[in-house]
């Protein structure tokens, strides 16, 4: 048997020298294999996805400022490290909504605020700007327990302008750049600034830091790109503060009368229905919250609570005048065992009321009385919209013609109206109110509840929220108005949104794509 071995394994050696003097000969003619195309391509794209990772990876590791020293550092990877690359391939989330906001001199806001004690007529008014305006904390929900236990504030009706600019230091869509901005935001606390001049004989002085805005201003490139019409303020007072004329006697300061700054647009607690470059934006009430689940909470408590009430009026007397709305009002629920007015304990000072007794009563009653105040609105109309009472108003400017952006255009479905000439020729408002059916009650206050976010100011520094407030509103309009104007200005024309003049309410009320005015419901009341 060996010599049969030996032959077979000389067989296989003879073979195994013949097939590799083979594939020697299969290199000699063809060379080395070198890798094919495909093989850079799936090697640069797993480079990709190794640095994709690698900075999530990286960027995951949590750690504290204090804990660091303490504790060794814990890497935690969240499963968002592997596949969001998708993130660099996402649209701009601000695209479109973009805000650059001027970094004005500090004699137009952060030196006023420091001067705070030289705003006329409220000696506590440094009280009122804390807490970037929203004013003292009320603690443990205030008299009663009538507003949530975090996020309240004892906030004046005055301090729009500082809340709007802390809101906007905080905004997730600040732009660098005014080239990028779909607006341009101009910081200017046009309210403390009058405020501290109401009362001052002399008008130079009165309009001095308005006129050195305009003139600041007009030397920005910024301003002259689209000549100040993607240009927007805010204030915490009323239009009719800043339209007198500069060369005459009157109320107010002159801001919004200079013809370098008319192209701009002004949110005011209460526009004009006669000039066309002012909007109304929401009065600031007590609640500002910081989560979505602050919000969906108070909305649900304003659901069940118990309302006891038919009808109310959060407000005192003014001037002894009998034949006033306000006068009739408080004649007629005096004498109501279904009606209540706040006690005179309420009062903290001349026309202000303690938040919590105010909001106690609002929430106790289905309606809420709104007549004039000081101009045609009031605060407590958001008071009571905070508080789920639906508001019944007297005059088509106290809201219906102001508030366009914030409020439906359909008034009747979260309010009601009595127009004041019925109230005084002795109309019962206690008859008008029993008419309605509950079920349609019932479908007004839950407008209004529905409503709640819409108009109240939340923190500045909340994060993750998803719902829009007041300011969020707002600013979508006016970015909406300045793509317009841009949109026009690109086509060769002016884009007329609104005039001066008795038919300037009328323009307000448009929807998009409407171009012509006409008769309207209220024209009896303009």
């Amino acid at each position: 048997m060996k010599p049969l071995s030996r032959n077979i394994q000389r067989e296989l050696d003879a073979k195994a020298v013949a097939d590799g003097e083979e594939d020697g000969k299969q290199h000699t003619e063809r060379g080395v294999r070198r890798p094919s195309r495909l093989f850079y391509v799936g090697l640069l794209y797993t480079v990709l996805w190794a640095l994709v990772f690698f900075h999530h990876f990286s960027t995951s590791v949590q750690s504290g400022n204090n804990a660091a020293a303490a504790s060794p550092t814990v890497l935690q990877l969240k499963p968002s490290a592997f596949f969001s690359a998708s993130r660099i391939f996402r649209r701009d989330p601000c695209a479109g909504r973009y805000v650059y906001m001027y970094d004005l001199p500090p004699r137009f806001n952060a030196d006023l605020v420091r001067d705070c004690r030289r705003i006329s007529g409220s000696p506590d008014v440094c009280k009122d700007v804390a807490n970037d305006g929203f004013g003292p904390p009320i603690m443990g929900g205030g008299e009663g327990g009538s507003l949530p236990e975090r996020g309240a504030y004892d906030t004046d009706q005055y301090m729009l302008g500082i809340i709007f600019h802390a809101r906007m230091r905080h905004h997730e869509c600040l732009a660098s750049e005014p080239a990028a901005a779909a607006a341009v935001y101009v910081p200017f606390y046009t309210g403390l600034d009058a405020a501290m001049h109401l009362d001052n004989a002399d008008l130079a002085v009165r309009d001095a830091l308005s006129r050195d805005l305009v003139d600041w201003l007009a030397q920005r490139p910024e301003w002259h790109t689209m000549g100040g019409r993607d240009h927007f303020l805010v204030s915490g007072r009323g239009t009719w503060d800043f339209l007198r004329r500069p060369d005459a006697d009157g109320w107010g300061n002159a801001l919004m009368t200079y013809p370098a700054i008319r192209n701009a647009t002004f949110l005011t607690t209460e526009a004009s229905p006669w000039h066309g470059h002012d909007f109304a934006v929401p009065f600031p009430s007590h609640f500002h919250p910081s989560s979505d689940a602050d919000v969906a909470g108070w909305q649900v408590r304003m659901r069940r609570a118990q309302r006891g009430l038919l009808w109310c009026f959060a407000g005192g007397p003014r001037g002894g005048d009998t034949g006033t709305v306000r006068a009739q009002i408080i004649e007629q629920c005096g004498r109501s065992s279904r009606c209540s007015l706040l006690g005179k304990s309420a009062v903290t000072k001349p026309g202000h009321y303690a938040p919590g007794h105010a909001m106690r009563l609002l929430e106790s009653a289905q309606f809420c009385m709104q007549p004039r105040g000081d101009g045609y609105t009031r605060k407590s109309t958001f008071d009571s919209m905070l508080a789920g009472c639906i508001p019944v108003f007297f005059h088509p400017v106290s809201a219906y013609l102001q508030y366009t952006w914030h409020l439906p255009r359909d008034y009747r479905s979260y309010s009601v109206f009595i127009p004041a000439g019925d109230v005084g020729r002795n109309g019962s408002i206690e008859e008008v109110l029993s008419k309605i059916p509950s079920e349609k009650v019932a479908q007004m206050r839950e407008q209004v509840i529905r409503l709640i976010p819409t108009v109240m100011y939340r923190d500045p520094a909340a994060k993750g929220v998803t719902f829009k407030d007041a300011v969020d509103v707002a600013l979508e309009r006016v970015i909406h108005r300045v793509a317009q104007r841009r949109r026009s200005a690109a086509e060769g024309r002016e884009h007329v949104d609104s005039v001066d003049g008795g038919d300037s309410w009328k323009y307000d009320l448009l929807e998009d794509g409407q171009e012509k005015i006409g008769p309207h419901e209220f024209d009896q009341y303009l």
